[in-house]
């Protein structure tokens, strides 16, 4: 029998790039579609040699075309981290609205399972807590932030106007705060930021006062959650992500302890419309897709430092360029 195939958008983002590894490992052949504005080929160069992978340069905003089947269409491409989406907001608008208009339109001609990455930040600054999928958010939608929330809440909107006719069988995953290896140590994110103060021994700068709280949650499980929802027939939104809350400042302190740094903390302002509480309610996914976290923080927040420390390049920013990688298969 011959394999399922997937095509994953956004597929040399961090996130895409686990993803694909994950389905390649359950099976798969991968088509992964990156135009490489925010994701780096050197997250997928692993992948490779790996029989069933193709690694293609597109931009989905301007048009998706595969040949041959396709059994089910990721929808991961997007600027993602607020340095991007704040210097990247047009291309955030457009992949979010014509991106996933291309996407689903893939879906449709191949007849294929469409799963949408969607975000926690579609709850905006929530007057909820913890966030149920059933929230409609709190969204600035002219601030800074909001080329993001409403790019992802429009793509939201647009995924359930094609189910409901009947011409795509879709999904859509609310994703919360997520870490882990290949994260860009530069893209403005607090895990990020604070194991490359950590590990350089510069101040660890936490914004505010530190009191605002995030759910983290390891790669490895969310992945598991996409691929569990891909696989069902649930419309969603379903939220994946780890419950456990802690404090930005909390956070900082704990990765300048695993990563034995002698860093200070500091505190900067901050960013407009950044949300004060973060917590997911994933009762639906426990109940739906048997799904919660498994792997502990701790570990994967060693992971991800050891990660670091391995890969000194990465803070150093020297990535490896796109064209020595694309389709040399």
């Amino acid at each position: 029998m011959a394999a399922r195939r997937a095509v994953v958008t956004g597929a040399a983002g961090f996130v895409g790039s686990h993803l694909c590894t994950r389905l390649l490992d359950d099976g798969f052949h991968v088509v992964a579609l990156d135009n490489f504005l925010t994701g780096a080929a050197d997250n997928v160069a692993h992948l490779l040699e790996r029989d069933g992978f193709r690694l293609i340069r597109a931009d989905v905003t301007d048009y998706i075309h595969v040949t041959g089947n396709v059994d089910v269409v990721l929808h991961f491409a997007s600027p993602a981290s607020p340095i991007d989406y704040l210097e990247l907001p047009i291309e955030t608008m457009k992949v979010g609205s014509i991106g996933t208009m291309h996407a689903l339109g893939l879906a449709k001609e191949k007849q294929a399972r469409f799963l949408l990455a969607s975000t926690s930040e579609t709850y905006g600054d929530p007057l909820i807590h913890p966030q149920p999928e059933t929230y409609w958010g709190n969204v600035n939608p002219v601030g800074p932030r909001g080329v993001y929330d409403e790019a992802k809440r429009f793509a939201e909107a647009l995924t359930m106007a094609y189910r409901r006719t009947g011409k795509v069988n879709t999904s859509i995953v609310r994703i919360f705060n997520t870490f882990g290896p290949r994260m860009r140590p530069n893209d403005g994110r607090a895990i990020p930021t604070f194991i490359r103060q950590a590990l350089t021994g510069n101040p660890i700068t936490v914004a505010g006062d530190g009191t605002q709280t995030r759910s983290i949650c390891y790669v490895d499980d969310l992945v598991d959650g996409v691929v569990r929802l891909s696989a069902s027939e649930l419309a969603g939104p379903i939220n994946i992500g780890n419950p456990h809350e802690l404090t930005m400042l909390a956070l900082a302190e704990w990765i300048r302890d695993l990563a034995d740094s002698q860093s200070p903390i500091t505190f900067v302002p901050r960013p407009v419309d950044d949300p004060s509480v973060r917590q997911p309610d994933i009762t639906l996914a426990r109940r739906e897709l048997g799904w919660e976290p498994q792997v502990p923080l701790e570990t994967g927040l060693k992971q991800t430092i050891d990660w670091f420390r391995e890969h000194p390049e990465m803070i150093e920013q020297i990535p490896v360029p796109a064209e020595a990688l694309i389709n040399r298969r």
